[in-house]
């Protein structure tokens, strides 16, 4: 028999238990459950008792829970019931529930979700068990769990099925566990500084804050098109010029885009925004918070992520672009300037470029290529080309590179910010040279948002801005090698549809 026809049985069969239940007048989806005793908690109290110990404790316990696993021996038998805090052996007889309860157990299987009271003994194994007095169905599961010691083994149907994945695998529960975890720790460590969390836009009527291909949609009640916000910053920086002085957003960002194990087009940001602050003071700021999370989660500043050793420990290595590019990327220091030898050192990696492309395009394509894959202990890289950072602030020795840094850790980006550009004369400028030079360039705003031009015209005191990938951070702190593992339903390429 193939698997799709015995797939097509086992459903039949679950089909026909459930019409055989609710023929005997069982609800096989009631709703009168209250909240039940959680398994981990029994096991965290009564642990350690031995069965004399449990003999003298009186109370009756009740859990609910999934069924991952069941051992019927004719008048009794032994299941697992999980919760969302562990699971917890049953044993069931039918001289204790009685025939007729029995014989309506005698219908359930593993998937069901049921609950059960009872008075805790140790098995001849030693385990902690709850003896039934009382079983009940709880809901059905008409389709069965994946083959529990192999699981889905094609790890896109995981993705695709996180329900089935949450089930089956602790490890994958424990991850979102996790990042619920890391979230928290975010809100808690800004608005312990005096920042206050803000919601902006995520449908914004003129496209900014980032450089990439936003996604398009349309308001019929105003007739215009809306794009879902690549960045929250221009809102962000305009609650600066409102006078909040401390602003920060957890939220999620849209960008019409590749997906790789580094990229979803949906995903999270943390943008935080601080006046009277420089970049200088958010790299100080970032290597504390992130030395707090990991002595949080991990215990320790040094820990392994995918076999290599993190390390961390503050302070973390500072370079500027060009001092990466030659130090770490073997790129000549005589060509750093030179347009035509940068593009033919692309070309000879396999990347084709444009002629008409700004320094700073050249000098990050090659960067992307020979330095960030081998940055994995956490590392600054700043002083980016102005040509590339419209929303930064020149640095003020060197007109032609901005008060910026980014941050590298195992090979992949982290985190951006800068100091931010206040000045509305100079914002100004850089928005019109940038839309006159977009071309057929998608990533390119397609036009200046003047309104946030006039609200730098209003004031904006100084400050610096930051933005942290909240995906790749919890890829770090959980060992996950795609960011797919950590966004509980991402985004996949549809499948024809199946049973």
């Amino acid at each position: 028999m193939s698997d799709e026809m015995q797939k097509s049985q086992v459903l039949k069969q679950r089909l026909q238990k459930a019409e055989e239940l609710e023929r005997l007048g069982i609800n096989l989806f009631p709703n009168d459950i209250r909240l039940p005793e959680k398994a981990g908690a029994i096991k965290k109290v009564y642990n350690d008792y031995d069965n004399e110990a449990l003999q003298k404790v009186t109370d009756t316990f009740r859990v609910a829970g999934r069924i991952m696993a069941l051992r019927r021996f004719g008048k009794a038998a032994f299941f697992t019931v999980k919760d969302e805090s562990g699971s917890i052996q049953i044993h069931i007889m039918r001289d204790r529930v009685g025939q007729d309860t029995y014989k309506i157990f005698k219908k359930f299987d593993i998937g069901d979700i049921v609950e059960v009271k009872g008075r805790l003994f140790r098995t001849k194994t030693n385990e902690l068990t709850i003896e039934a007095d009382t079983i009940r169905l709880v809901t059905k599961s008409l389709r069965p769990l994946p083959e529990k010691y192999h699981g889905i083994r094609d790890k896109e149907l995981r993705y695709r099925r996180r329900y089935e994945d949450l089930i089956m695998n602790k490890e994958v529960s424990e991850t979102f566990r996790t990042r619920a975890r890391i979230i928290q720790m975010l809100r808690q460590y800004f608005t312990s500084n005096g920042f206050l969390e803000v919601e902006t836009p995520m449908m914004q009527p003129i496209v900014g804050g980032a450089t990439a291909r936003p996604f398009v949609t349309h308001h019929n009640a105003l007739g215009i098109d809306l794009y879902l916000r690549i960045a929250p910053e221009l809102y962000l920086k305009r609650l600066l010029v409102g006078g909040f002085e401390r602003v920060f957003e957890l939220n999620r960002n849209f960008r019409n885009e590749g997906i790789s194990i580094q990229h979803n087009p949906e995903f999270t940001m943390l943008e935080f925004y601080e006046a009277y602050a420089t970049y200088e003071d958010l790299m100080v700021r970032t290597e504390e918070l992130f030395a707090q999370m990991a002595l949080d989660i991990k215990g320790d500043t040094k820990f392994t992520y995918q076999g290599n050793e993190i390390d961390l420990t503050p302070p973390w290595k500072r370079f500027t672009l060009k001092e990466a590019l030659v130090e770490v990327g073997g790129v000549p220091e005589s060509e750093l300037e030179d347009k035509d030898a940068l593009r033919e050192r692309l070309k000879a990696l396999g990347v084709e470029t444009e002629r008409n492309l700004v320094l700073g395009k050249y000098l990050t394509k090659l960067f992307d290529l020979l330095v960030e894959p081998k940055l994995i202990q956490p590392t600054f890289i700043t002083k980016y080309p102005t040509d590339i950072s419209p929303l930064a602030r020149r640095n003020q020795e060197d007109p032609s590179v901005t008060d910026r840094f980014e941050l590298f850790i195992a090979g992949r980006e982290i985190a951006n910010a800068f100091s931010e550009l206040n000045d509305p004369r100079d914002q100004k400028r850089r928005f019109e040279e940038q839309v006159a030079k977009r071309g057929d360039d998608e990533e390119i705003p397609p036009e200046v948002d003047y309104d946030y031009v006039r609200a730098l015209e209003i004031g904006m005191p100084p400050a610096a801005g930051e933005g942290i990938g909240v995906d790749r951070l919890v890829m770090l702190f959980t060992d996950s090698p795609s960011i797919r593992d950590v966004i509980l339903f991402p985004q996949l390429r549809p499948r024809a549809k199946k049973e």
